[in-house]
């Protein structure tokens, strides 16, 4: 008998090659301010997509959200029924792992920003990208319990 990989699971593997891409990608390119909005943007998006991965949700393009999944009783199709397997811990944990090496080595990419004698914390925070930064992956994490230490740290303390 040949089982099927269930399409969320193919969700699952796409969106983590697809995080784990872009988190190993973007420190190859030069940091600079003009782009930072679009990046920011961008990885805001792809916090909202795990969200819904994690929430067993599909997206709905039109909110940029994840939404609860409803089908009418008179259209279900029972054969095959409609499954949504949540994430394993397996996917969690490289989830995990992907996003605290990730964000750590974009605050390594983000020191080498080109800035007029300024240190980059102060060049981000004076163009109003240091929250964005801080925030990042922050509903991912808050929905798998595992809040960790923000992409840069605060300056003053």
């Amino acid at each position: 008998m040949h089982r099927h990989r269930p399409p969320t699971s193919l969700r699952t593997a796409f969106i983590l090659r697809l995080t784990s891409d872009v988190m190993n990608l973007v420190p190859g390119y030069p940091p600079n301010l003009d782009g930072l909005p679009q990046l920011l943007d961008f990885l805001d998006d792809l916090d909202e997509a795990w969200l819904a991965v994690l929430n067993s949700q599909v997206w709905d393009p039109s909110s940029d959200t994840g939404v609860n999944l409803v089908i009418p009783v008179d259209v279900m199709v029972l054969d095959p029924p409609i499954r949504s397997t949540p994430t394993s811990q397996t996917e969690r944990t490289r989830l995990h792992s992907l996003l605290m090496t990730g964000t750590a080595g974009l605050e390594e990419w983000l020191s080498t920003l080109s800035t007029s004698a300024e240190d980059y914390q102060l060049a981000l925070e004076r163009a109003g990208f240091m929250q964005g930064f801080d925030d990042l992956f922050s509903k991912t994490l808050a929905e798998m319990g595992g809040l960790s230490e923000p992409l840069i740290s605060d300056p003053v303390g």
